[in-house]
């Protein structure tokens, strides 16, 4: 018998065993970059975004103590029922936002699960999905594995990145399903005020859209609180919001999230969870249930010290001639490189190379973000001063060259 190398597979590719939708999607643009870091101690790396701050001790103490004692069991697929009444209360009291703990609170592996189970459960193939540009980068890929169709939906410089409605209403089709939110916004850290809400708010209603929200940096705002998308009129029963542990109380490494949303929509995307990762992890969860309990404290002191941070960056990227709006909230900054003649990644690769500062090109966030550079002032002053130097003989000698 004649057997077909073809149908034993000997000389088949393995990518020919993948789905072509996730071939298709390029690797994240943030992480490729910072591969080219490595592990050189010389570079300043004002990249990823993560706080610099270690997890506050008694939040990791509380951990230790729940280890010690055996919890190391599931919990309930949506959570420890302390901790979702914790997250309850929590929202209710810093963003008068109200839900329920029993059937409108999920506890998730990081936000990030949470967006892709709102995805999964709300897209049907062909859908558009509406996402304010620049935009995180995991937006527009979660929604193509779902079938979903991103819509980018313009914002710019001269209007802080925020969102208009204008510019809402002239992206929606009659396939327009999701609109995406991310204030305090990553990359540009635009934040939105109540006033500005509500005509977006009028839009959604009037092309019946539902709304993910994802506010993982809503404690880290500098000239005024946070506004909850959720706690709009009319605004909750259509909203899915998203948040987390990870940036206001530096538990990146944790990966404990929420989801908060109407129970019918919550229940159908407790089913995936279930499904998919059982329940977040226990020893995560008493952590959270700490940080909610005793942490704001040490969550106020790293807010006041992004603060500082944030002042300097940005004077400091304006004193080397480089514009820059102000942040009002998250922990980037998002100056312009538009004077350099450069675009946004030939001038992180020179930068990079030439003087050993890592930060983002703008351009992975979107067409938007070209022209524009990602830094992350959650890197400690005397590391912000020498990055700042080092982007200022950089830009200099740019200049020299033209």
């Amino acid at each position: 018998m004649i057997v077909n190398e073809q149908t034993t597979g000997k000389n088949k590719k393995m990518t020919s065993y993948l789905a072509p939708l996730v071939q298709q999607i390029p690797p994240s643009g943030i992480r490729k970059f910072f591969d080219l870091v490595g592990d050189n101690k010389d570079i300043i790396t004002l990249g990823v975004g993560e706080p610099d701050f270690v997890t506050p001790w008694h939040m990791r103490e509380a951990c230790v103590y729940s280890l010690e004692r055996g919890m190391t069991s599931y919990t309930s697929n949506a959570g420890m029922p302390k901790l979702r009444e914790a997250i309850s209360e929590y929202l209710d009291t810093q963003f008068d936002t109200k839900y329920d703990p029993k059937d409108e609170i999920i506890v998730t592996v990081g936000g990030s699960e949470a967006i892709d189970l709102a995805l999964r459960a709300l897209i049907v193939p062909g859908d558009e999905i509406l996402i304010p540009e620049p935009s995180y980068v995991a937006y527009s890929p979660i929604a193509s594995i779902g079938g979903g169709i991103p819509v980018g939906v313009e914002t710019y410089a001269k209007n802080q990145f925020k969102l208009t409605a204008e510019a809402l209403e002239a992206g929606i089709t009659p396939k327009s399903k999701v609109l995406i939110l991310c204030y305090p916004s990553n990359p540009t850290g635009a934040i939105m005020t109540y006033e500005e809400w509500l005509p977006i708010a009028e839009v959604i209603k009037k092309h019946d859209l539902i709304v993910i929200a994802d506010e993982i940096y809503a404690e880290l705002t500098y000239t005024q609180k946070h506004v909850s998308f959720a706690s709009i009129p009319d605004m909750k029963e259509r909203t899915i919001l998203v948040s987390g542990f990870s940036k206001a109380f530096a538990m990146t490494g944790w990966r404990i999230g929420y989801m908060c949303g109407h129970p019918e929509l919550i229940a159908a995307m407790l089913k995936i969870h279930q499904y998919t990762v059982m329940c977040a992890p226990a020893m995560g969860q008493v952590a959270a249930l700490e940080a909610l309990t005793n942490g704001l404290g040490e969550k106020d002191r790293m807010v006041e010290s992004y603060n500082q941070r944030r002042r300097l960056i940005v004077q400091g990227f304006r004193d080397i001639g480089l514009d820059c709006h102000e942040p009002q909230g998250a922990f980037y900054a998002f100056p312009s490189i538009q004077k350099t003649g450069l675009s946004s990644d030939l001038f992180a690769e020179r930068l990079l190379t030439e003087n050993k500062v890592a930060a983002v090109p703008g351009n992975v966030f979107g067409p938007q973000g070209e022209g524009f550079l990602r830094c992350s002032y959650a890197t400690s002053v005397t590391q912000l001063n020498e990055a700042l130097e080092r982007i200022g003989n950089f830009v200099y000698k740019l200049q020299k060259e033209g």
